[in-house]
């Protein structure tokens, strides 16, 4: 096999562990930001994510989605910008220690190298779960993000590793 199509199967493969290893996000809704006359419109998208770790608490992120003929085939890559809102949206259960700082979620963005990520760190001085969203590239990331805090109640200490 020549270097040319090993290069590809390499990056096939990768945008296949990429696409595996995505969240799994609801989609809440969308609204149409721009136009397009050949594929569908840009957009800006509110997807749900329900923390896997803490039943009772959701991430709400919303983020630019590129359209057009390249958004239509998956070949788009969209902005490195999104924001955040996690709240409690129902009893607060933790399923197992937390570690101090973890990557809760992750998608991407381009077809190999720029990914959202959604990471959670805990406070316990103040009992707080704080999710931080931000996207990342394979040699530069960026430093557009956002962030949200969700306070737990004291009579439900959050257990750490």
């Amino acid at each position: 096999m020549t270097l040319r199509p090993r290069i590809l199967l390499h990056a096939a493969c990768g945008l296949g562990l990429a696409l595996a290893a995505s969240a799994h996000a609801e989609v809440v809704g969308d609204v149409d930001t721009a136009f397009k006359l050949i594929g569908p419109d840009h957009k800006i998208v509110v997807e749900a994510y329900d923390d896997p770790k803490v039943s009772g608490v959701t991430c709400y992120v919303s983020r630019a989605k590129t359209g057009g003929i390249k958004g239509a085939v998956g070949l788009a890559e969209d902005k490195a910008e999104a924001s955040i809102a996690c709240r409690q949206v129902g009893p607060v259960s933790v399923t197992q220690p937390l570690p101090k700082r973890e990557e809760v979620y992750s998608e991407r963005l381009s077809i190999l190298f720029k990914r959202l990520r959604v990471v959670r760190m805990v406070d316990p001085k103040r009992n707080t779960l704080v999710y931080l969203t931000y996207s990342d590239l394979l040699i530069d990331g960026s430093p557009k993000n956002s962030i949200t805090a969700v306070p737990i109640d004291r009579g439900t200490p959050i257990p750490l590793k």
